[in-house]
């Protein structure tokens, strides 16, 4: 047996000082092996030998796939940015994939098979390998999105609400690069079918002008960002909060909880109010005294209404105005104009409640009555 491994070595030493190419190799491999049982059929020995190289590549593909990114973490040192870790998690089940087609081609290299066959297993491993490499871009990119997401919203960044548009819009052209790629592979005239998007793209444009105008404007929402998701926002009349930005419409949740999509190219075009921006909310409101409330009973009610707002400690100290503004059929008004200090809905409807029981407490401290319509009739009599 030494005799024939020294025999088979000398054989192959001229072969073994040229590295072998991809493809020649396993045959060489599995013809030296062959000589050890040269009591086997040939063919017989090569299926064997197929059979083997898949089941050992099944059996150590998780094995090596962690010496790989072993090895990777090990040159790149420990990274401190978070990334590293998601994205060998995203890159290890292509590159399983990757170890795997590689190893049934392989395997298939060192049978004997017609020329017509043998030239659909390497247009077969050419579209494996090229759909595998586009997978792990996908996985790493996406991955690599996600976490730019992640730290900007850490970080309150106003990008950060734009991300999911920005990862759509990339997932579509990857999708259509990746389709004319695997196209290309598999000997599609590409250069063809672009040339005629010349001609297709005008008919596409003419025929879709509203699709267009909507991503058209998407993009304008995204590079002035007079919102961001979360924002409570009047578009074109309509009032809500924003739950998505997408290519064609935003998404409003109205305070009915009903949902309302405006076309991107409404957004763009319409005045657009964000209510989540406001530093203060405004309160203007009107109370109504009796007609019976003396000159010098409504001056000291207008003293405690100008003393009692200010020291509100959620009033914003800007603009407090309480002023007897005019005589109205039923009522003495007084007008009342202060702001909030906090902008949010319900933290401005408590500040307005609570005001409006110590004007109550006021009014009746000093024996005044509320105003409401009413009529006198006086009947003479004949």
């Amino acid at each position: 047996m030494v005799d024939g491994l020294i025999s088979n070595l000398v054989q192959d030493e001229a072969g073994l000082r040229s590295f072998p190419s991809l493809r020649e190799w396993p045959e060489r491999l599995v013809g030296w092996l062959h000589g050890f049982f040269p009591d086997v059929n040939e063919g017989l020995f090569r299926w064997l030998s197929c059979v083997a190289i898949i089941v050992v590549a099944v059996l150590l593909r998780r094995g090596v796939t962690s010496l790989a990114f072993s090895l990777v973490r090990r040159i790149a040192g420990h990274a401190k940015t978070g990334i590293d870790e998601k994205l060998f998690t995203s890159l290890k089940s292509p590159l399983g994939a990757l170890l795997m087609v590689w190893a049934i081609y392989t395997a298939l290299s060192v049978v004997t098979l017609s020329s017509a066959l043998a030239g659909d297993v390497g247009r077969g491993a050419r579209v494996a390998f090229t759909a595998v490499v586009l997978w792990g871009i996908w996985r790493a990119g996406g991955t690599a999105l996600a976490h730019l997401e992640t730290v900007a919203r850490s970080r309150a960044l106003g990008i950060a609400t734009f991300m999911p548009l920005a990862r759509k819009t990339l997932a579509t052209l990857f999708v259509v690069v990746a389709i004319l790629v695997v196209a290309d592979t598999l000997g599609a005239h590409v250069e063809t079918f672009l040339a005629g998007l010349g001609i297709g793209g005008l008919a596409l444009a003419l025929a879709a002008q509203d699709t267009i105008a909507n991503m058209f404007g998407s993009f304008v929402v995204v590079l002035d960002q007079p919102f961001t998701v979360g924002d409570t926002v009047r578009i074109a009349g309509n009032e809500g909060t924003v739950e998505d930005i997408g290519l064609r419409s935003t998404r409003l949740r109205t305070a009915e909880r009903t949902l309302i999509v405006v076309p991107n190219k409404t957004v763009a075009s319409e005045a657009i109010t964000n209510l989540s921006r406001m530093p203060q909310r405004r309160v203007d409101q009107t109370i109504g005294l009796t007609y019976d409330t003396t000159p010098e009973k409504m001056e000291a009610i207008l003293g405690d209404l100008r003393a009692l707002i200010p020291n509100d400690p959620d009033v914003h100290p800007g603009l407090v105005a309480v002023n007897f503004a005019r005589f109205s059929e039923s009522s003495l008004d007084i007008q009342i104009v202060y702001y909030t200090a906090s902008p949010v809905w319900q933290k401005y409807m408590d500040v307005r409640e609570r005001i409006n029981l110590k004007i109550m407490r006021a009014v009746a401290a000093r024996g005044l009555a509320f105003a409401f319509p009413t009529q006198t009739v006086i009947h003479q009599a004949p």
